[in-house]
């Protein structure tokens, strides 16, 4: 199998899904003009990664704004991990947000609510 990696955009997230670590990292914004369409090859190759993984992975997320459409593929994708994790799958999720974003938080914490695999919600300061 093969890493993902998909480059970032203005309105798209910068994507690495490292098979052989099992880390998988998305960052950026989110609010491509055909959500699903952009994260349809995300899921599949999650969706194939996750049958033939065995090993602990790793998700951090570093979001700052998701349209609609995306908010209902990142779900998507929670849904997979959740049920990687239901059979027994080691699975950590990171969400990074700005801690001034009130927004962003809160976006973190309602997907943190929809899901019972371990989800972190890490503030950190985007002023540098």
């Amino acid at each position: 199998m093969e890493t993902l990696h998909i480059e970032g955009t203005k309105s798209s997230p910068e994507i690495l899904f490292d098979h052989a670590t099992g880390v998988l990292s998305m960052s950026g914004e989110s609010y491509p003009e055909n959500s699903f369409e952009y994260y349809n090859p995300v899921i599949s190759w999650l969706s194939r990664f996750l049958k033939a993984h065995t090993g602990p992975v790793t998700y951090n997320i570093h979001l700052s704004y998701l349209n609609t459409g995306s908010t209902k593929c990142m779900m998507d994708i929670l849904d997979l991990l959740e049920e990687f994790f239901l059979v027994g799958g080691q699975i950590t999720v990171n969400w990074y947000c700005d801690e001034e974003n009130d927004r962003a938080l809160e976006t973190a914490e309602e997907f943190k609510e929809e899901v019972t695999l371990p989800f972190t919600i890490i503030p950190v300061s985007e002023k540098s």
